[in-house]
């Protein structure tokens, strides 16, 4: 059964997309069957795999409202082990429409549609990696209730840890009333810029705050992982003409290596 985790933070910027694009490619690498749910109506990880809305006729969406079934919304990308369900901006309507449907009928529980829809598909995959967006509405409640843990992207710069405690009073919440066995997968350090003593404090900082936690990766701030995103690739498929030595691969190949001993599997 899969292991599903959501890359979360309510700040933007993060490289939380980035990160869950190039995660899940990765353990579909090390022969991982993967599942990426684009669960921000950006979509913003469909297109960093090369998708267009003229691609596919269901999405995120229409599973969460019934409209489809959930293997029906299933893509499966030309990458090693990796399929997708997208999203599209339609989703943002979904806190409108759970809200209604919970005053019409009060056993609607608006937060358990994703877990029960995932329900159906865990058992053909190793893991399912949620792209949350910046937020901590309904849709991201769905993801934290869903998951097994949650990663929690923190970019090394100034204000690096703004807005991560009102993110772990919500993990609390969740834990408390909805999902007793949420836990924290671990914090993952992005875009940092070793030329810079800022970005060395931070990485001290956060260690300091979550100790083992943190992973021992750190996704270094590169172009490459926007070239690739703008060609429709996760890194491990693109050939960054400056990055001679993979090291843009590298770093998430070593935290998809992480992700799975932490997870014994």
């Amino acid at each position: 059964m899969a292991k599903v985790i959501s890359l979360v933070n309510q700040k933007g910027g993060v490289g939380k997309t980035t990160s869950s694009i190039n995660l899940a490619s990765a353990l579909g690498k090390k022969n991982k069957k993967t599942l990426l749910v684009d669960f921000d109506p950006q979509g913003n990880a469909s297109t960093g795999l090369g998708l267009t809305t003229s691609d596919f006729a269901n999405d995120i969406y229409d599973v969460l409202t019934g409209a489809c079934e959930i293997k029906d919304a299933i893509i499966k990308t030309k990458f090693k082990n990796l399929s997708i369900i997208p999203s599209t901006i339609n989703l943002v309507g979904v806190d409108v429409e759970f809200t209604k449907k919970m005053l019409e009928a009060p056993t609607f529980k608006q937060n358990n549609q994703l877990k029960e829809k995932l329900e159906e598909v865990k058992d053909d995959y190793d893991y399912i990696i949620i792209d949350c967006q910046p937020s901590l509405g309904i849709i991201t409640m769905n993801a934290l209730v869903a998951s097994n843990s949650i990663i929690i992207p923190v970019q090394c710069e100034y204000f690096a840890l703004e807005g991560i405690t009102q993110l772990l009073n919500s993990v609390i919440l969740v834990q408390t009333n909805l999902n007793p066995d949420l836990r924290i997968e671990g914090v993952l350090l992005t875009m940092l810029d070793s030329r810079t003593i800022m970005g060395l404090s931070v990485i001290e900082e956060v260690r300091k705050y979550f100790k083992s936690k943190v992973f021992d990766t750190i996704i270094p701030r590169l172009v490459a992982y926007v070239e690739a995103t703008s060609y429709g690739k996760p890194i491990d498929e693109y050939d960054p003409p400056k990055d001679p030595k993979k090291k843009a691969a590298l770093a998430y190949a070593n935290l998809a290596k992480e992700v799975i001993d932490r997870n014994g599997n």
